[in-house]
């Protein structure tokens, strides 16, 4: 526990030295917005094309700076992180309930597997019970000679479907059993596939990647509350940072803009941002509950799989840039299981931050894109995920009061 001490005052250093330079740059960007809305308030109608001309600009902006962050975190994520061990040593964790959705592959089996092996009791929320059901058994297997009992079941959802979602929930809570940690791992990157909507009619990228894992965030509060303090932890991407969104066009039905699959994941990966940081400001600080995304840098995961293949073969000429699963499992095992990260979260609740906590891919914090600090986008996207979720939008609050709610998913096979 020295060594974890030592670490929390290090880390807390750094930590609050990078909060007042994140205050400094966004009070600063808050002062300068007013001035220009100062200005604006007080020209003419005539300047409304100009003002439109500098949003435009300042959106380019923001989408080369992220591509320059995306490439730079893919040059230099090895040196960033290599004051971390692999695979990463966890904190006592025998008392944590941890659900690991997306974990039969990639990063979210290495996330299941070490927290499993650490002492948590693991439910790995997946699609395939008997790809998990034989990973169990393996693991089992492995741990039984170094003496080490497994405590792991495999629950079913899709997030394809948001009944299947909302069933989910109903089954957990019907438990009344205490949920510690609820890790929001799978995701989808359909890279150069055509436009493809589920059968509840939204947009596969945003509908897996934010829209379910929202769902299941919220259904999911009754538990969270029973084992506070808890932790959401939604599994997020650098490439958040050449996203936007709309969020009267969440669906990219309209032909504002052209759709990409490229568009659709990092578009969703925002959404995310937004959605958490919102939650995060809704829950108050005594129902113990903290929001953080993490990314886990660049990583050869199953997604390669689905990837052209000439793009598969630039993958394999540079593994030194690129992060297998499990050195992509750290950054998610740190934000679930580290102790200073609840003082983390209640150190940027106290200071009324912008966002949520948001954890690098070499465990440090770090500031999401300035367009996940847009505010009224985030409060729009919050309503609408509300909205296209079917549930009501107090939400939060009932749950916190105990209340029940009832969202219109998942209701016929009630």
């Amino acid at each position: 526990m020295e060594r974890w001490a030592s670490f929390d005052q290090a880390w807390f250093t750094r930590l609050r030295l990078r909060i007042s330079y994140f205050r400094l740059a966004f009070d600063s960007q808050e002062d300068t917005h007013k001035n220009i809305e100062t200005k604006t308030t007080s020209s003419s109608s005539s300047t409304e094309p100009l003002k439109k001309k500098k949003k435009e600009c300042l959106g380019w902006i923001e989408w080369f700076r992220g591509w320059f962050n995306l490439i730079y975190e893919f040059l230099f994520q090895r040196i960033m992180a290599s004051h971390l061990e692999n695979p990463m040593p966890l904190p006592p964790i025998n008392d944590l309930t941890c659900i690991v959705t997306g974990s039969t592959s990639g990063i979210g089996l290495e996330i299941a597997r070490q927290l499993a092996q650490s002492g948590a009791h693991v439910v790995m929320a997946v699609r395939n019970a008997k790809v998990a059901t034989e990973l169990i058994q393996k693991w089992q297997i492995e741990s039984a000679g170094l003496g080490i009992a497994l405590n792991v079941e495999v629950m079913v959802v899709d997030l394809l479907s948001l009944d299947s979602v909302a069933r989910f929930a109903e089954a957990w809570n019907a438990r009344a059993a205490p949920l510690h940690v609820l890790i929001n791992n799978a995701g989808i990157f359909s890279i150069g596939e055509p436009q493809k909507f589920s059968k509840d009619g939204y947009e596969e990228h945003m509908q897996v990647n934010h829209l379910a894992p929202a769902m299941l965030s919220i259904l999911l509060l009754p538990s969270l509350i029973r084992g506070s303090p808890s932790r959401i932890v939604n599994l997020n991407s650098i490439m958040h940072h050449i996203g936007f969104v709309d969020a009267e066009d969440m669906n990219a039905t309209s032909g504002k803009r052209k759709f990409s699959s490229l568009s659709g994941y990092s578009n969703s990966k925002l959404a995310q941002v937004m959605f958490s940081s919102v939650l995060f400001k809704r829950l108050p600080a005594e129902a113990g509950i903290s929001v953080l995304c993490v990314s886990p840098g660049i990583v050869q995961t199953n997604v390669a799989r689905d990837l052209p293949k000439y793009v598969q073969t630039g993958y394999h000429l540079i593994p030194y840039f690129i992060f297998n699963a499990q050195e992509g499992s750290r950054s998610t095992l740190f934000a679930a299981s580290d102790p200073q990260i609840t003082e983390y979260c209640e150190l940027l609740k106290s200071d009324e931050w912008p966002v949520c906590a948001y954890i690098s891919h070499d465990c440090r914090p770090t500031n999401p894109s300035e367009e996940a600090h847009n505010l009224q986008t985030s409060y729009e996207v919050w309503d609408k995920t509300l909205e296209m979720t079917g549930l009501p939008s107090d939400s939060v609050e009932r749950f916190l009061e105990g209340e029940e709610v009832k969202c219109r998913y998942g209701q016929e096979q009630q």
